[in-house]
């Protein structure tokens, strides 16, 4: 009941931003999702710093205002309270406290005071929450918000409305919670931030539903101190179920991704759960093109790799400089050819499955989101990387989806696990497009997995089970016989139905086909009778 009440408030209290972004004439603005996102980081981090204060000095957490008594202590007993804290923690300066930005709000200029203090948060915690570019430079936590609003004379008090929303509640009684209720709070906090009108970089949101049977396929036994990667991060939510299969505490997550605000998005949620240690791996840039995690010259492998990338994309503008000797190891089933005509219809997740299979560890999993039709096809590129699955022996098995299982995308999608562990075979192939329940979202039709659906693919598939007409388990040889095929439906055994009969029904039967056959044949003859008397009655002129 707690959780129901604090996910109802958090909801509420991102509506109340974003109603005060709509009064100051923010709403759709390009600018809205900075706002709302880093006001919501701000007000998370202050709970978080008063929940964390508390428990590094108990005697703060007697019931009474634990900001006041703070406000007695020497520089040197502030310093040693913040030393006490978790290092993953933001550290606050007691002029950053929300309370005091409240107390502050009718002072002038109180629009900047406001973008000093979040800038200043900022510069103090620079080395914990910075998210790198493929260049090294730093992208700051905190943008100068106020300056979002136009007209100078409505700052301060876009700024004092913003101030007010975030004093009505505390997170602090919710931080014993993880990820089941802040994936739920993130996915509603950028849910009108995430749809395909971003253009060419626009990101796909994966349902939770696959993400969470991505990552229960992968995890399916307890390990420790691994790493997990996803070189197209999006907004996190592969990373985040993966992280949370493994344990926050037991793996450094890893990720690139070329868009600027899904790196924000993908930083956002990891402090959200509990993963800030792995921030300073998450880097904005080209993974195809400049891949950023390496050790020495060569690139990391990595014990864990998730993807949902990009199908098709224009990437004509840098593809001569992928087709060179140094990438040819990487690219081993070749690059895509320049489109003549719709280059937005190039394969660049061909690139990325390549990418992938070079990034695995020894011992590595991986689990990729792809178009059905990469299952199947004969030829290609995508043959190509089949083939090199099978005879490597690193494939562990496809779950075809459900149509609509993306409510922003028609195509049909199946997820490719690897498996370097894999090498005796037993290859699990399943076909769960028959699950799930179709619903409206928006002007799509999006379908669902049941709790009880996603449990299902998970059990059949990790327990080796073959069930008719939904999965088969095959070996590597079979695979070559069916031309390297990864489609279940080519390996379910063709059913032949027998009835029996006695002689009597079968004579009758078989009568019966005699007179129908009769009756044809003579309606048959009729009408060619009927055809040539047509013929003969036709005259020139």
């Amino acid at each position: 009941m707690v959780t129901q009440d604090f996910t109802a408030q958090t909801k509420a209290l991102i509506d109340n931003l974003k109603g005060v972004c709509t009064s100051y004439g923010l709403g759709n603005d390009g600018n809205e999702f900075k706002i709302i996102t880093q006001v919501f980081l701000y007000k998370f981090m202050n709970d978080k710093f008063g929940f964390e204060v508390k428990q590094a000095e108990p005697k703060l957490n007697n019931g009474g205002n634990w900001e006041q008594e703070v406000a007695q202590y020497t520089e040197i007993q502030y310093e040693t309270l913040l030393m006490k804290m978790n290092p993953d923690s933001a550290k606050l300066k007691r002029e950053h406290y929300l309370s005091n930005l409240h107390n502050k709000q009718n002072d002038e200029e109180f629009a900047k005071f406001f973008d000093d203090t979040l800038r200043d948060i900022a510069i103090f915690n620079n080395d914990i929450f910075s998210v790198k570019t493929g260049t090294g430079s730093k992208i700051t936590l905190f943008d100068e918000l106020s300056n979002y609003i136009t007209d100078s004379s409505k700052r301060d008090d876009f700024c004092r409305a913003i101030v007010n929303q975030l004093v009505n509640f505390s997170f602090e009684k919710i931080f014993g919670q993880k990820f089941d209720f802040f994936s739920t709070i993130f996915e509603y906090l950028i849910k009108d931030y995430n749809k395909d009108g971003g253009g060419k970089y626009a990101e796909y949101f994966t349902p939770h539903a696959v993400a969470h049977i991505m990552a229960s396929i992968l995890v399916d036994s307890p390990v420790s101190n691994v790493t997990g990667y996803d070189p197209s991060g999006g907004s996190g939510t592969l990373l985040m179920c993966l992280a949370h299969a493994i344990g926050e505490d037991h793996c450094t997550i890893y990720s690139q991704d070329i868009s600027q605000k899904s790196s924000s998005m993908l930083r956002l949620n990891l402090i959200l759960n509990n993963l800030v240690h792995s921030i300073q791996n998450i880097i904005q840039g080209n993974t195809l093109l400049m891949p950023y995690h390496k050790v020495g010259d060569k690139l990391m492998t990595f014990d864990y790799i998730v993807s949902n990338p990009p199908f098709k994309l224009d990437f004509s503008d840098y593809r001569d400089d992928l087709d060179n000797k140094k990438n040819s190891e990487r690219f081993f089933a070749g690059i895509p050819k320049i489109a003549k005509t719709d280059k937005d219809k190039m394969s660049i997740y061909l690139l990325f499955i390549q990418h992938i299979v070079f990034s695995l560890s020894q011992m590595g999993k991986a689990a990729i989101v792809v178009p059905t039709g990469f299952i199947t096809a004969q030829s290609g590129i995508e043959k190509k990387i089949r083939e090199k699955l099978v005879e490597e022996k690193m494939l562990r098995g496809v779950v075809s989806m459900p149509s609509n299982i993306f409510a922003t995308t028609g195509t049909n999608v199946s997820v490719l696990f690897l498996d370097k562990a894999n090498t005796k075979g037993d290859i699990v192939l399943m076909d769960a497009s028959k699950l799930g329940t179709t619903v409206k979202d928006g002007k799509n039709q999006k379908t669902l997995l049941s709790s009880d659906e996603e449990q299902l693919i998970i059990n059949t598939f990790n327990q080796y089970k073959a069930v008719e007409d939904f999965t088969v388990v095959v070996s590597y040889d079979q695979i070559k016989e069916k031309n390297y095929s990864l489609s279940a439906g080519q390996y379910f055994d063709v059913k032949i139905e027998y009835t029996d009969i006695t002689p009597e029904a079968f004579t009758a039967r078989m009568d019966s086909f005699q007179k129908n056959l009769d009756s044809l044949f003579a309606e048959s003859h009729a009408l060619e009778i009927e055809i040539k008397k047509q013929l003969g009655g036709l005259t020139y002129g």
